[in-house]
């Protein structure tokens, strides 16, 4: 049996474990690359075609945020990202991060249980909790349940992350939008799904005084957590208000807080049964293996607050101070399996060939978690000759603290994928944990020239780090820091008003230290800088009536290996390179009362120069060849005021094992079908009424393949979904 040590912590990684119109929306994500399911879910009141944009003016759909080039509108951005605001999301009925997956066909899921944090993967890479999620531009700990009540949109940035992160994991950066009072709104949200899940939310929104200076915007949701999924009933709340004070034309200050529970017991997940791949219409996917009379649930507690005060310096420059800090508090717990132990073999990574597995009570409660972040910068535009620029530089400075408690992570017996065993508790907290303490200075510089036609973009930021970890008794004390640089450049043109060309480079940096425990591994404390480097070629078109991209990439990640030694110690080292290479093609066209667009990609991930020969060249786990969304969207001109739409999500096979490409789950697709009725009632009232179904053919299948903490996870795809809702605006 491998030592515990390394696999209850491993749940969390670093241990162990107003609405935008439907075309405006559908602008947004298909110029980041995204076409489809923004198109299924965003609102018009009546047709309309897509706006002409000049080269020089602003769109109206928001400037990326995360793509750090101020208002540069997002499809002359060398960069592919994906932007979906709040009616899509409501559309979709999505509650968090992970449902960005169902807008994109990068975007994936990565060990998305029901009642646990949000995991995504980017152009096959999975993304980073503790170093991949952004608020307002602002980095945060994803490690916990984040709402999107509050959230007026998400972004995505695809790709290395060097220029917007200190350290971060490639494939991408989610950032949360937080909504603000810049406009007067009363809305009230109601929803049922699933078995009884029941949302209420409400969204109200003024601004008073003189010239309407101030401005307040409430958001508060309360819901019933009650999927489709067995054994999994809880609640979530949130109360979140934000405010702005409009001192001058030239000063404004932002503020806003946040407040937010859930409560819900997390979803194990399947696995192999030996060497064979459970049959999909052989196991429910109502059914929960966390199903143990002392089955707790998992709770998530955060708080956020944040203060920005923007100040305009000159005609083009203006100055920004933005503080944030957000305070955790986890209850991770589950009955968990892990294994097989057989009379005659044991099965490490994954269950027995007869359904059973072992079952742990893992307990880590009162996890506390600290961010905080303070960003000071300056922007603006200059002219030098015929050349145009436009600046920023700053500095962001980052605190963060996870201080842990002994956690519990006991065998309590053998059980079974039918679910009928029952074991007694064992909850007695045994283990140390380890906290983290980390520093980070981040100076940053961009600039985007502009000569005619031609864009050359650069960027650069330096990190200062400082890193400290222990035991929660006090032991394996490591400390270590660095200092990193990570560039980026590209190079653009505008062939036409409509048409962009460019081509783009850049490093991400990741950066990692043994575990100081001498005895679990022969080289603690070592300290290993990864640089991951993506090269893309990509292309943009936005016309009247059709939109279009296409974007080649080629991404490489140094990987760290785990060996063993004869003296039963682990040997962490470089081992090679994980490389991505792949195509990203969307579209989007209005034919008369009809919207149709999709996206694709076509990905070759792999394992190179890995001195194991078993796992060299072969295709990582959970990584899908190739994805399609596909989404149909009709207004009839019988009935104003009516939508309907149909989107097709689809993926390849996906491998299991990183040492063997032999065993696989199959590939998949799924038909979703909704519905949307605009409806004015009275002058200023609105209400909107949204019938769905999420895979409407009740298909069964595997939906995703993780390999977490050195073991095979199998998540099923949810079974048939409807969803009935009713939006009040007053």
């Amino acid at each position: 049996m491998a030592p515990p040590f390394s696999r209850p912590s491993a749940r969390r990684a670093p241990a162990r474990r107003r609405s935008a119109p439907a075309l405006e929306l559908a602008r947004a994500v298909l110029l980041g690359g995204a076409a489809l399911p923004a198109l299924l879910h965003a609102q018009s009141s009546e047709p309309a075609t897509l706006p002409t944009v000049s080269v020089t003016g602003r769109t109206t759909v928001p400037p990326l945020d995360v793509g750090g080039f101020g208002d540069v509108p997002l499809e002359r951005l060398p960069m592919q990202a994906v932007t979906v605001g709040e009616p899509a999301l409501r559309e979709a009925g999505a509650r968090g991060a992970r449902d960005l997956s169902r807008f994109d066909a990068s975007l994936g899921d990565a060990y998305n249980a029901v009642g646990y944090w949000d995991a995504l993967t980017v152009r096959g890479f999975v993304i980073d909790q503790r170093y991949n999620f952004r608020r307002d531009g602002l980095p945060i700990t994803g490690e916990t349940a984040i709402a999107l009540d509050n959230k007026s949109r998400l972004e995505l940035l695809k790709g290395t992350s060097g220029i917007q992160a200190g350290t971060s994991a490639p494939g991408g950066l989610v950032n949360y939008v937080v909504k603000r009072p810049d406009t007067d709104l009363r809305s009230a949200y109601v929803e049922l799904s699933g078995s009884s899940n029941a949302l209420a939310a409400v969204d109200l929104s003024s601004r008073f005084g003189a010239d309407r200076a101030f401005g307040l915007r409430l958001n508060a949701a309360a819901e019933h957590l009650d999927p489709e999924l067995h054994d999994a009933l809880g609640e979530r709340h949130l109360l979140a208000l934000a405010g702005d004070w409009r001192l001058s034309r030239d000063t404004l200050v932002e503020a806003e807080f946040e407040l937010s529970r859930r409560s819900q017991p997390s979803q194990p997940g399947f696995s192999l049964l030996g060497d064979r791949v459970p049959g999909a219409d052989d196991i429910s996917p109502r059914h929960n293996l966390n199903d143990q009379s002392w089955t707790q649930p998992v709770v998530f507690e955060g708080r956020y607050a944040s203060l920005r005060v923007t100040q305009r310096l000159a005609e083009d420059w203006r100055a920004v101070l933005h503080a944030g800090t957000q305070r955790l508090r986890n209850d991770d717990r589950t009955a968990f399996p892990f294994g097989c132990t057989d009379v005659a073999t044991y099965y490490a990574d994954r269950y027995c060939p007869d359904g059973r597995f072992d079952l742990y009570d893992y307990r880590s409660e009162e996890e506390r978690r600290r961010t905080h972040a303070l960003d000071a910068h300056i922007e603006g535009r200059a002219l030098t000759g015929p050349v145009s620029h436009a600046l920023s530089a700053g500095v962001l400075v980052s605190r963060f603290k996870a201080r842990l408690e002994d956690y519990a992570y006991n065998f309590v017996g053998q059980g079974t994928i039918d679910g009928k065993e029952q074991f007694p508790p064992m909850p007695d907290r045994v283990f140390t944990n380890t906290d983290r303490t980390e520093r980070n200075t981040e100076l940053y510089l961009r600039d985007a020239l502009q000569a005619g036609p031609w864009g050359l973009w650069l960027g650069v930021r330096h990190t200062r780090l400082d890193r400290e970890a222990v035991q929660t008794d006090g032991s394996g004390r490591s400390r270590y820091d660095q200092d990193l640089t990570a560039p980026w450049a590209a190079l653009s043109w505008a062939a036409s008003d409509a048409d962009t060309f460019y081509a783009s480079w850049g490093r991400g940096i990741e950066s990692d230290v043994v575990p100081n425990l001498g005895d679990a591994y022969a080289n603690p404390g070592a300290t290993f800088t990864r640089k991951s480097k993506q090269t893309e070629l990509g292309y943009k078109r936005h016309g009247e009536s059709h939109e279009a991209g296409l974007a080649l990439f080629d991404i490489e990640k140094p990987v760290l290996g785990d060996f063993f030694q004869d003296d039963g110690r682990i040997l962490k080292v470089p081992d090679g390179n994980q490389r991505h290479r792949g195509i990203e093609a969307s579209a989007a066209a209005r034919l008369d009362r009809w919207l149709v667009s999709g996206s694709a990609q076509w990905l070759r991930a792999r394992r190179e120069d890995s001195v194991d020969p078993a796992v060299d060249g072969n295709r990582p786990p959970n990584v899908p060849a190739r994805s399609v969304r596909l989404l149909v969207t009709h207004e009839p001109a019988a009935v104003p005021g009516l939508r309907a739409q149909a989107a097709l999500t689809a993926e390849s096979d996906r491998t299991v094992l990183p040492s063997s490409e032999s065993l696989r789950v199959p590939g998949w697709a799924r038909i979703d079908l909704g519905a949307s009725y605009e409806q004015t009632v009275s002058r200023g009232t609105r209400l909107i009424w949204r019938a769905a179904v999420d895979n409407v053919a009740d298909r069964r299948a595997w939906q995703e393949s993780p390999y977490q903490f050195n073991h095979v996870y199998l998540y099923p795809l949810g079974p048939r979904t409807w969803r009935l809702s009713l939006q009040a605006d007053l």
